[in-house]
């Protein structure tokens, strides 16, 4: 659910449908351009730019099998919680950055949970931090 505080700052609550935290994205708009040229500097300087860059080429690749792997565990995690009633854990995020969680229950449980918070933040009551390392 996306809500805006009285400051006009923009939060999200939500379920958080894994067990674990979502990484921040961005590593991709990082690697800069590789030169394109057709004279055997330009050749050489790319050799050396792809020798350098093979770990990020690695890390990228890897990091391609990891969301496969997620994408074909979420469904089954996800029916694993609702069959075997499973507590679902409710995050608040401050435009994209995760700022609170907390337990909320049972699938009914979190998403009044979820209502009752994004109305406090409406209201101006805003969660406490809770989440560790979020940038500010």
């Amino acid at each position: 659910m996306k809500v805006r505080d009285p400051f006009g700052q923009t939060w999200r609550v939500s379920r958080r449908w894994v067990p674990w935290r979502r990484r921040l994205k961005g590593a991709i708009e990082l690697m800069p351009d590789l030169p394109t040229g057709d004279d055997p500097i330009s050749m050489v300087i790319l050799v050396i730019m792809l020798v350098l860059f093979a770990p990020v080429i690695v890390v990228v690749l890897l990091s391609g099998v990891e969301l496969l792997l997620v994408l074909l565990v979420v469904p089954f995690a996800a029916l694993g919680r609702v069959i075997f009633g499973q507590q679902w854990t409710i995050e608040a995020r401050r435009g994209w950055r995760p700022w609170w969680e907390a337990k909320a229950g049972t699938w009914g449980q979190s998403g009044q949970a979820i209502r009752d918070v994004a109305t406090a933040i409406e209201r101006g009551t805003l969660p406490p931090a809770t989440i560790e390392g979020r940038g500010d």
